[in-house]
């Protein structure tokens, strides 16, 4: 693209302002602004003039989850299952690692992050441990997709090749970058945060599978064989990845998807609910829940939304093709976006002073038929680090690794 070409499409959405400093560029920072101003999808911000319809929910109902005792009842016909479908290649791993290690007080990918006590044990190291118990046990490797973002890629590209990919066979890791969307002010001009570069922010947890295929991964699944892809977040340390058992629950009972959920410790834990919406699946942000919703009990007299989401998800990709046809519902959220002011100076905002545009799991799941709620040992396989310290913290994950048996 040229510059006549990029003053074209920005003319076009309104945003010409993005060029101001142009002149200024030396030849390589005008190369990536125009790579940027080519690969940018301007249409996000013409959601703005739908208005924002953040809170409007449909019927909500409870959805009844796969509690333990009725997993360990099949839980060998499902492992059955679920490891022939392995065997065969039909199953792919999907690990969501574009985030960075900021809250952590690291400026590594959060998957670099060391979490050991008398050695070194990474994140991404750990992850891969889970997983090797699966390809051991079906005695075949699981096609891996990482999927970074524009700030870490290279960093974990390097991170896991200097480290042999902590013993996974490479040729079945498939990296690809997470799609980027615009950020603007409240009037929806986006926002520069260098003269050559727009600000812009991930498209969400639910961006993953077009942004998977745009990079061209989702087609080598495919081609592959792969049928169903398992994905998962970077930060739970615990998790069982390609679980054959939560894997043949899924094809056993022909679901569309498969979500792992946990017990909640208290009505208000900061967790996402799996519930019923206008008779759909769906996914209740705990900011969502009322005290009514809070304090719903079932039949049984246990509580209505008792089951929270770990991110972790199993989907069809014939599914996830045709979400990825319809396109997902754009999420807007107010932000603090750091910027170039008319001066060309850096600010960094004391209060939310734009929008970014964000697609979420929550709508993937809700966009198909069938959702089956798998519950799994919440001491097992939740250890989720968001934090440094205190709840869900590095020392959390740490004390819940060593009552696993894991060495840190």
């Amino acid at each position: 693209m040229d510059y006549a070409q990029a003053l074209e499409k920005l003319s076009a959405a309104g945003q010409e302002h993005a060029m101001r400093y142009y002149e200024e560029l030396d030849d390589e920072q005008k190369a990536l602004l125009l790579a940027q101003i080519e690969a940018t999808d301007f249409t996000v911000l013409s959601s703005l003039q739908q208005g924002k319809r953040e809170n409007e929910r449909g019927d909500i109902k409870p959805l009844a989850a796969m509690q333990l005792t009725q997993i360990e009842e099949k839980e060998e016909d499902f492992r059955a299952l679920g490891l022939d479908a392995i065997k065969k290649g039909k199953v792919g791993a999907v690990l969501l690692a574009g985030g960075m290690g900021t809250r952590l007080g690291s400026d590594e990918p959060k998957g670099v992050y060391n979490i050991g006590l008398t050695k070194e044990v990474f994140i991404f190291q750990r992850l891969i441990e889970n997983l090797m118990d699966v390809v051991k046990e079906a005695d075949a490797w699981v096609p891996l997709y990482v999927m970074t973002s524009d700030k870490n890629h290279e960093a974990t590209v390097r991170f896991l090749k200097e480290h042999d990919y902590f013993g996974y066979n490479s040729a079945y890791v498939t990296f690809f970058m997470q799609e980027m969307a615009p950020a603007c002010d409240h009037q929806g001009k986006v926002y520069l945060e260098e003269k050559w570069k727009i600000s812009t922010s991930p498209n969400g947890n639910g961006g993953w599978y077009s942004s998977m295929y745009q990079w061209g991964a989702a087609r080598k699944a495919m081609e592959d064989g792969v049928e169903w892809l398992n994905v998962f977040a970077v930060d739970n340390v615990l998790q069982r990845i390609a679980d054959p058992c939560f894997v043949g629950a899924v094809l056993s009972g022909n679901y569309a998807s498969g979500a792992k959920v946990v017990r909640k410790c208290a009505p208000d834990e900061k967790i996402g609910v799996i519930c019923l919406e206008d008779g759909r699946p769906s996914i209740v942000e705990y900011y969502e829940l009322t005290d009514e919703l809070m304090n719903a009990k079932d039949e049984n007299g246990d509580p209505a939304y008792y089951f929270g989401v770990i991110l972790n998800y199993l989907f069809r990709i014939d599914d996830l093709e045709k979400i990825r046809e319809r396109k997902l519902p754009l999420h807007i959220v107010e932000k603090k976006i750091p910027y170039l002011n008319e001066a060309g100076e850096r600010v960094k905002p004391q209060a939310p002073n734009g929008y970014k545009f964000e697609q979420l799991v929550l709508d993937m799941i809700h966009e198909l038929d069938g959702c089956l709620p798998f519950e799994v040992v919440r001491e097992k396989e939740f250890a989720p680090i968001k934090n440094a310290t205190g709840i869900d913290s590095v020392e959390s994950a740490r004390e819940l690794c060593k009552k696993n048996g894991i060495s840190l």
